[in-house]
């Protein structure tokens, strides 16, 4: 009991009071000269991605413009079914490429980085183009296109997403809406230099541009401080964008991208193949010039406003519209000019002021399609099966010209696929969201 008592009493051990905090200092402000640096670091990215993007439009649309008189000068005196022949296997290669090289660039970016994916990416597309312009032989300009569209196709997918990592918020909207009309630009500029300059090897030497590019990403690019931290998050979703709940509308996205990317393609890939067989004067190479020139600044006005349009009238009407108009247009511009005239320049500026609207529209659409943990890897899907088809069909209108007639009667009736983008698009039974644009 005594024991118990006195225990009881015990008084409390003394506990050591807390040291004495010091105070914080107030954060001072970065100083302006940091501030000017950063500032100078996001442009510095900004640059370089636009321009790599845009010298990407500018490689994947030059072989088209240059497309009648390069294959004439690689081939000498043959058939038109041999140039014709050879004419579609140079152009579908590049989209062959540009199709792998947005898969496994993808995969390479995720590896090694968002920098140096930019710089290797442009760099491939811009060695590739150097050499396009020494190729010897037709074969040869064949292995060079196939390598440039699939640096082309790393470009797209790597700028992306580094700028989209680079910002956050309003301002991530406003530089990816900005790097979205880079491809637009190149092709106009492609245009213009098929306007400029008559020799076609003189025209791909701008591939140096994007290799000084390439050095640029080298020498200021910074890497990207979420794919920095990716180790701090480990968890990922397990389910599949193949499990059958994401099936019916992965299948659906696909067959809505293909189609407008086949339509869009075969006439971006052989307008100016037909704009020549329609012209039969000296100035047919202003007027191919001109016409690449529209098909550029029309596509840069609808991706520039399709949001606008989007919000509007929401984005299924707005891909139905796409469709129907430009099923609309390729009658008009293909089967009613049977020369070539004045008038066929503004048909093609509005064939492309939708096409230009059709993109920005698909970029917000297809991913609206699935949740969130399998968009990613179902928008890839969809986005490169169709290039998968798109390459394909470019090939087979340079096949079947002498078979349907003429580039005209061919290239109005691939148009028909926009009829089946127009079934796909109220097949979906989605009602998308303006808000999520």
């Amino acid at each position: 009991m005594a024991n118990s008592t006195s225990t009881a009493h015990m008084p409390d051990p003394p506990v050591a009071p807390d040291p004495p905090v010091a105070p914080v200092p107030p954060v001072a402000p970065d100083p302006p000269a940091a501030a000017a640096t950063d500032r100078s670091a996001y442009a510095a990215l900004f640059a370089i991605c636009f321009v790599s993007s845009t010298f990407g439009g500018v490689v994947s649309t030059l072989m088209s413009v240059y497309l009648p008189v390069a294959v004439k000068d690689l081939l000498g005196q043959v058939t038109d079914a041999k140039l014709n022949a050879v004419s579609a296997f140079i152009n579908s290669v590049f989209i062959f490429g540009w199709m792998f090289g947005g898969v496994v660039w993808g995969l390479i970016c995720d590896r090694i980085g968002r920098a140096r994916s930019v710089m290797l990416s442009t760099l491939c597309y811009g060695l590739f183009t150097v050499l396009t312009a020494l190729s010897p032989s037709w074969e040869m300009v064949v292995v060079c296109r196939l390598l440039s569209g699939f640096g082309v196709g790393g470009v797209l997918v790597t700028t992306t997403i580094m700028v989209s990592e680079a910002w956050t918020g309003k301002r991530r909207a406003v530089a990816l809406g900005i790097l979205s009309i880079s491809i637009p630009v190149g092709i106009f500029s492609a245009g213009l230099i098929n306007y400029l300059l008559p020799d076609w090897r003189q025209a791909f030497l701008t591939g140096i541009i994007p290799l000084l590019a390439a050095v640029a990403a080298l020498l200021f690019l910074k890497e990207s401080e979420k794919w920095k931290g990716r180790a701090a998050d480990k968890e990922r979703s397990g389910a599949s964008f193949l499990s059958p709940a994401y099936r019916k509308n992965l299948w659906i996205g696909s067959l809505i991208f293909g189609t407008m990317l086949i339509g869009m393609w075969a006439i971006f890939s052989w307008l100016p193949t037909w704009v020549q067989s329609l012209s039969g004067s000296s100035d047919a190479q202003h007027q191919r010039g001109v016409s690449m020139m529209m098909m550029g600044a029309g596509g840069l006005t609808g991706g520039f406003i399709s949001g606008w349009i989007a919000h509007a009238i929401g984005l299924r009407r707005t891909m139905s519209l796409c469709f129907a108009i430009c099923f609309g247009m390729a009658f008009l511009l293909f089967k009613l000019n049977h020369t070539f005239s004045g008038m066929a320049y503004g048909e093609i500026a509005i064939l492309a002021i939708f096409f230009g609207i059709s993109q920005g529209a698909l970029s917000a659409y297809i991913p609206e399609l699935f949740p969130t943990a399998v968009c990613a890897a179902a928008t890839g899907f969809c986005f490169n099966v169709g290039r998968l088809f798109t390459a394909t069909a470019v090939f087979f209108v340079g096949a079947l010209v002498s078979l349907l007639g003429g580039y005209g009667n061919t290239l109005f009736i691939f148009s028909f696929i926009f009829l089946i983008g127009l079934i796909a698009t109220w097949a979906t039974g989605k009602k998308v969201n303006p808000k999520n644009v």
